[in-house]
């Protein structure tokens, strides 16, 4: 039988737009309780952002879901998440998709991102603990690439990394001062050859995107699955 809170959500998703019926049931099949702290447990299938470790938060599960609607996935594709946070985002990306590369700066998400891969058994996810901001040229190009966290506009290193005709979805903008302000945008940009389409989706509000790597963390390790 179903867990009426994962009814309730779907039924939530599907009254806010959400019609694809494949990130519908990528979005069932992905328990949410598992990437939430254990205070946050009983909130877990609420259609709202929570905080996890290290500053950062779990999107709110409404986003999650239109901003992997938004990258118009199909099973062949590869696709590049910048920020890994609980690791929640890649897995609602890992049935719909070949391969889900994540990069994470902070190694105490990364490796609770890992474990939690690895109990749900998603073997088509690999990790890196690095620069999101610098993408991950070595497995360039995308199909897709999907920013967990917000830039003041999207470097042009990422649009590098994308496949032609690859969907880039990112939050652009800053973060007010007082913290309680929507000056972001959901954006999405398509490349092709006749050059970069932009176009703003949804009015949001993420945690900064922060380039480099926290004090107390060595260089990159490479990936690891």
């Amino acid at each position: 039988m179903s867990d009426p809170r994962v009814v309730e959500l779907l039924m939530t998703l599907r009254r806010q737009g959400i019609d694809d019926t494949r990130v519908l049931g990528a979005i069932e099949k992905t328990p949410r309780d598992v990437f939430v702290d254990k205070p946050f447990e009983t909130s877990a299938y609420d259609n709202s952002a929570l905080p996890i470790a290290c500053g950062q938060t779990i999107s709110q599960p409404y986003v999650v879901a239109f901003a992997t609607q938004a990258l118009e996935l199909d099973a062949k594709h590869r696709v590049l998440e910048l920020g890994t946070g609980s690791g929640y985002q890649a897995a609602v990306l890992s049935p719909l998709c070949r391969m889900v590369y994540t990069v994470e700066r902070h190694k105490p998400l990364l490796g609770e991102a890992e474990v939690r891969f690895k109990k749900l058994g998603l073997r088509n996810i690999v990790t890196r603990h690095g620069d999101g901001l610098k993408g991950w040229p070595e497995s360039a190009p995308f199909d897709g690439i999907l920013l967990s966290a917000a830039v003041l506009e999207v470097p042009q290193i990422l649009i590098d990394q994308l496949k032609p005709n690859g969907i880039l979805i990112a939050p652009v903008g800053a973060q007010t001062s007082s913290g309680s302000g929507v000056s972001q945008s959901l954006t999405k940009i398509v490349k092709s050859e006749a050059g970069v389409k932009q176009q703003s989706l949804l009015p949001v509000l993420f945690v900064p995107m922060i380039e480099g790597l926290p004090q107390d963390a060595r260089k990159p390790d490479g990936e690891r699955q």
